[in-house]
């Protein structure tokens, strides 16, 4: 690529943003080379780089390309090619997600789309649910609020197999940036059918397959008129499901941070909006002190990793990791399914290869396989998938340590809304026989070695 060439082009088409035309007339030759050096890598991930212009940036010219690659991929291979699209609180989220929306509608693509954002695991299920070809999230999940990015699912509601990534990646490579996408206007669209806006009900169905998950409810009535727990979504897209699903589950004394309830894709109270760093909880632990509460759950923006923070035996409040936490999840699943009488035959728990070893303890010593797979929750979804179809086994629970949990069948990916629902279960258990998940882990670690 010329570089100089590629951003005078851009300088004289890139009219339709007017913050990216106003950013390519402040960029020096520093900001041109780093902006337009390449163009922004489309992988298993899809994209994900800083909002701005150029072609190594996400603005409204990228990923309508990303959007026409896409759709003349699901054009070769659907007779009636459709798509999901959410998107979380971003900056500039809701305008990639109606930009891809016309992309695909004046290619022919029927679009479902929310008129809200949503957690991430909602296009995941909607893709099952609806039954569409693909589907698009808008999200860069936990990264610093410069950042965007466009996740695929494939119509199984797992991310974009690396074959399937890689031809829509070949059919993008052949996209002018400019010349080669379709377009049409996003109300016209919706007004003609192309573009369906997605009512309650696919809210509601999927609220309802989350309940279903639910292992043994009832210990959450035992201890409902006492216990506490604080939220926060990050100013993200949990803001919503989350509380309603713990509400549905039977909790009465839910401590939404009213400052991190705000959506803003700046992220003002955190540097970094992701769980798995305690300086995020701040505003949470405080609101904690305040309520004399145990137990803090978070969400990351697009609401699909979860991160815990416990009071300790002196009071303090500690953070878990994702290896903490899948390890306390996994024991408790299989307990509680013991207990009701629900665990199914064969049953599996799926982790990653970088995942604690104590999380095979914990399943194995139940009687129950745990299965390795490579790094990504589309490789879990294939693993349940190929156990699943060959009667080999039916996974209770798949898990990574950086804070991802998938349970149910209504999902291919991991959940933060689900695995919400699930630790609250879990805590109101320990609650119940007089301990705190801190008590629960330690618990663990003597059970199945340190």
């Amino acid at each position: 690529m010329d570089i100089k060439k590629e951003y005078e082009r851009w300088l004289a088409n890139a009219t339709a943003d007017a913050d990216v035309a106003a950013e390519l007339k402040t960029l020096d030759d520093a900001k041109v080379e780093d902006a337009f050096y390449r163009d922004l890598a489309f992988g298993t991930g899809g994209l994900r780089g800083v909002i701005g212009a150029g072609t190594n940036r996400m603005n409204i010219y990228t990923v309508a390309k990303a959007s026409q690659g896409l759709a003349d991929y699901l054009k070769k291979n659907f007779a009636e090619p459709s798509v999901a699209i959410g998107y979380d609180s971003r900056i500039k989220s809701d305008v990639f997600a109606k930009v891809a929306a016309g992309v695909f509608a004046a290619n022919g693509v029927k679009v479902n789309i929310w008129p809200v954002l949503m957690p991430v695991p909602t296009v995941s299920f909607a893709t099952r649910y609806l039954h569409t070809s693909a589907g698009v999230m808008v999200t860069a999940s936990h990264n610093p609020g410069k950042y965007n990015g466009y996740k695929v699912y494939w119509e199984d509601g797992a991310q974009l197999p690396p074959a399937e990534a890689d031809v829509v990646a070949s059919e993008m490579a052949k996209t002018d940036i400019f010349t080669g996408v379709k377009t049409a206007d996003y109300d016209e669209s919706v007004k003609n059918g192309l573009i369906r806006i997605l009512s309650k009900e696919t809210d509601e169905a999927y609220l309802g397959e989350v309940i279903k998950v639910a292992v043994n409810p009832d210990c959450v009535k035992q201890v409902a008129d006492e216990f506490k727990l604080v939220y926060t979504p990050f100013h993200g897209a949990g803001y919503r499901l989350v509380p309603e699903i713990l509400r549905r589950l039977g909790y009465k004394h839910i401590i939404c941070e009213p400052e991190q309830m705000k959506i803003d894709g700046d992220f003002p109270t955190v540097k970094n909006p992701n769980p798995e760093y305690k300086e995020g909880f701040t505003l949470a632990i405080e609101l904690a002190k305040q309520n004399d509460v145990d137990l803090i759950i978070g969400t990351d923006p697009d609401s699909d990793r979860t991160g815990i923070v416990l009071k300790d035996k002196s009071g303090e409040y500690v953070t878990l990791s994702g290896n903490q936490v899948g390890v306390l999840l996994t024991d408790y699943i299989i307990t509680a399914k013991k207990l009701t009488n629900t665990m199914p035959a064969h049953p599996a728990v799926l982790k990653s290869i970088v995942t604690t070893e104590m999380a095979r303890a914990a399943a194995e010593k139940n009687g129950v396989e745990c299965f390795d797979t490579f790094t990504g929750f589309k490789f879990m979804a294939e693993k349940k998938n190929a156990l699943e179809a060959a009667g080999e086994g039916k996974v209770i629970f798949s898990y990574e340590e950086s804070y991802g949990y998938m349970l149910g069948d209504y999902v291919r990916d991991k959940d933060a809304v689900t695995a919400s629902m699930l630790l609250t279960e879990m805590a109101a258990w320990y609650a119940a026989q007089g301990m705190t998940l801190f008590d629960a882990l330690n618990a663990l670690y003597e059970k199945y070695g340190w």
